[in-house]
């Protein structure tokens, strides 16, 4: 079996904190424009819902990988095993994979909101899309 690198892991713990930060930031900002929307249907609420997940997980997930990657710099003040590291890549990466999921179940809802012909539109794009996430990270 091939051991995984600090050096490996401190960029994949680099990109992943990037990839999170553009996806958490838009899911704010989808929170903030239903915050200040008038409009107040149970579907809207679902919406902003799973948008709030989506939020909170890719905050997790940077937070896990900002943990892997100060403990995977050059001059760390304690001495790292690879073992310690595997809790913060778990939970980032269960916590990546769930705002995923969110973000994609937000985006499929979303087309809900206009007519049921783009409400289907959107839900088998937001379907495909997971699929081929899935396909891709295994």
């Amino acid at each position: 079996m091939t051991e995984i690198t600090f050096e490996y892991l401190n960029k994949l713990a680099s990109q992943i904190i990037t990839i999170c930060s553009l996806l958490g930031g838009f899911s704010i900002a989808i929170i903030a424009n239903f915050l200040v929307s008038d409009t107040k249907s149970r579907l809207t609420n679902r919406i902003m819902g799973t948008s709030i997940f989506a939020a909170c997980f890719f905050l997790v997930t940077l937070f896990a990988m900002t943990k892997v990657l100060m403990m995977t710099t050059k001059g760390y003040p304690t001495k790292v095993l690879i073992n310690d590291l595997t809790p913060y890549r778990t939970i980032g990466a269960i916590s990546f994979l769930f705002g995923i999921i969110s973000l994609l179940i937000m985006i499929s809802m979303s087309g809900w909101t206009k007519s049921k012909r783009m409400g289907i539109f959107t839900t088998i794009v937001g379907i495909i899309t997971l699929i081929f996430i899935l396909i891709m990270t295994t």
